[in-house]
């Protein structure tokens, strides 16, 4: 790594930084301010870095970032919302995201005269939806309930289905020589079986650890990150899929221990963010752009059908019923394209697959339209709130969702909230002296020093989820 690389890495992270303020008021997504600033640093401004695809420098990046991607999607899941929502999931997961794979690589194929093993790989990786630029949605206030729950688990576990394609596609234009089943073996047992053997093991190990000497929590964090690249290099090592072991690893975390998953999610999510933004930087600093070269009537018909494709397939399949036509429009609009697309067609080209480059230019055409597009409509999306009733509060509003006053909630309240799927946020804002003389401590609470007067403000400064219910307790 060269003194510019290392340069660029600090440059990211102050940026992202600095920035972010700005980023959340404007809602300007993070992702097109990324490419901008690789554009500013790129053979076309200051020509301080230069990433080709086959620099083993983006390489490692690609790879690295999506392990992290992948984990990190995996790690996210909120398993009660999944199961509470698994009929949509089914239909987000099965024809949304199989169909909408589908009719990208016939329009591939069709338009762009694409080989269908090649056509198979780019309308995969078309057909994933972004986890970085959904956060921008995700995090509004405003979105309905329902639509955030799918989307986040749209873009979490879309990939789980995705990646086979790619893999599969790959083996098959490499002409692989191994009998199909132990080939299949490789794929879908060795590696999923490697990812939740290392976060089942990782998992009871840091518990143990916890109960024998204590574990910094902002070291939890690294932790986590560690367990998704051990996952990935432990499956490759055995010949397993790397990328199906991070995912299995996530998910299997996710499912066994949420005290982790709230660490992991607080700084450990942060730390993973910036590492994805860095791989913003080095794909804007020139690759991104050669979406553009030689662009034809049938590249710019090709990007608006694999733009198209998903909110066409849910359209038709998505149920009315259990959703509110809001989130129902939501849930069909949304479906960002930018870094996980990225990196899923560049696992071709690493392999060394001939005439596996030509599926970056036009996957790199649909991203920035999709940036565009999406990134575009999160800047002006708004929600009208209704005003309050003659004589409501906005507290006399909140505290209608309980039938009590919002100052006080009793133990019954909290489990009704919980049981109702709501997000709750526990504050321990015990006085000092109790709290190091007790032993006993709410299981995921954050500790808040009292007084709990200013808790939704010191709430904002320790970046709690802002959506979330806060409950504080005392004794």
């Amino acid at each position: 790594m060269d003194i510019a690389t290392l340069a660029l890495i600090g440059v990211v992270i102050l940026v992202a930084a600095l920035l972010s303020g700005v980023v959340e008021r404007t809602r300007f997504p993070q992702v097109a301010l990324f490419l901008l600033l690789g554009l500013a640093l790129g053979p076309l401004g200051m020509g301080l870095v230069h990433f080709g695809l086959t620099s083993p420098v983006l390489e490692t990046l690609a790879t690295l970032g999506l392990v992290l991607v992948l984990f990190t999607d995996a790690v996210g899941v909120n398993i009660t919302e999944a199961r509470r929502h698994r009929t949509l999931i089914r239909v987000v997961l099965g024809p949304g995201t199989l169909l909408t794979a589908a009719l990208i690589a016939v329009a591939a194929w069709a338009l762009l005269g694409i080989a269908p093993g090649f056509a198979a790989i780019l309308g995969a990786a078309l057909a994933s939806t972004d986890p970085v630029m959904m956060r921008g949605l995700l995090r509004n206030p405003d979105v309905p309930v329902a639509a955030r729950h799918v989307l986040a688990l749209e873009s979490g576990l879309n990939d789980l289905v995705l990646l086979p394609i790619v893999l599969i596609a790959m083996a098959l234009l490499g002409g692989a020589k191994e009998e199909w089943a132990p080939a299949a073996i490789k794929l879908f047992l060795v590696g999923p079986v490697t990812g939740i053997a290392i976060g089942f093991v990782g998992v009871a190990l840091l518990e143990r650890v916890r109960r024998w000497m204590g574990v910094r929590r902002d070291y939890e964090s690294l932790y986590a990150l560690g367990l998704a690249f051990t996952a990935y290099a432990a499956a490759e090592a055995v010949h397993g899929s790397g990328f199906l072991a991070a995912f299995a690893a996530g998910l299997t975390i996710a499912a066994s221990d949420a005290e982790l998953c709230d660490c992991f999610l607080d700084l450990g999510q942060a730390a993973a963010e910036m590492f994805l933004l860095f791989t913003f930087v080095a794909f804007g600093s020139s690759l991104i752009w050669t979406g553009f070269d030689g662009v034809t009537w049938r590249s710019v018909v090709f990007a608006i059908v694999a733009l198209g494709a998903r909110s066409a397939v849910l359209a038709v399949t998505l149920p009315h019923k259990g959703l509110d036509p809001r989130s129902r429009r939501l849930i069909i609009w949304f479906g960002p394209r930018a870094l996980s697309t990225l990196l899923l067609v560049l696992l071709p080209v690493f392999a060394g697959l001939p005439g596996a480059e030509g599926l970056f230019a036009p996957a790199a055409l649909v991203v920035m339209l999709s940036i565009a597009v999406h990134g575009g409509a999160l800047m002006v999306f708004r929600k009208k709130s209704a005003p309050p009733a003659s004589g409501e509060t906005p507290a006399a509003t909140d505290s209608s969702r309980l039938g009590r006053s919002t100052e006080r909630i009793t133990l019954e309240d909290l489990k009704a909230l919980q049981e109702r799927g709501e997000h709750v946020a526990l504050l321990d804002v015990r006085k000092d002296g109790a709290w190091n003389e007790s032993d006993q401590k709410a299981r995921g609470a954050v500790r808040l020093p009292p007084p709990p007067d200013d808790a939704a403000q010191r709430a904002a400064e320790l970046a709690l989820p802002r959506n979330d219910w806060l409950v504080a307790y005392c004794a």
